[in-house]
């Protein structure tokens, strides 16, 4: 199947099939004698196990890790876990980063007058100018 093909049928772009291509994680397909990529049926189901572990906001190291385990027969389950478990503290991590955000958005949001509230006196401003 050529490229675009495989990209209709995955629902990624052609640049980030090249772009997977290069960086390790959709190996290089075999060419046809006109010099295209040749693309077999498995590549679509790399490109959705690569979607998957992307939507579990692993990167893209860690992903070509988790693939190379898999189609490795002495994978150890406990690698993957223990990334599993490295990304879920990392997500954790956001999520109070994200909190923390949020607090003090709302604590601006709430503080400032709007239309009553000169400039200089916004705490938002005055907040993001220091």
């Amino acid at each position: 199947m050529t490229i675009g093909a495989l990209a209709e049928a995955s629902g990624v772009s052609v640049d980030t099939i090249r772009f997977y291509e290069k960086r390790g994680l959709l190996p290089a397909p075999p060419r046809t004698s006109g010099g295209f990529r040749d693309y077999g049926p498995e590549a679509a189901g790399r490109l959705s196990a690569i979607a998957r572990a992307k939507a579990l906001g692993f990167t893209l190291a860690e992903t070509a890790a988790i693939l190379s385990w898999n189609a490795s027969p002495q994978a150890d389950a406990a690698a993957v876990r223990d990334a599993a478990r490295d990304r879920l503290r990392e997500t954790e991590a956001q999520i109070a980063d994200l909190e923390r955000q949020r607090h003090k958005l709302a604590r601006l949001v709430n503080a400032c007058g709007g239309e009553d509230t000169a400039r200089e006196d916004c705490p938002i401003l005055n907040e993001i100018a220091g």
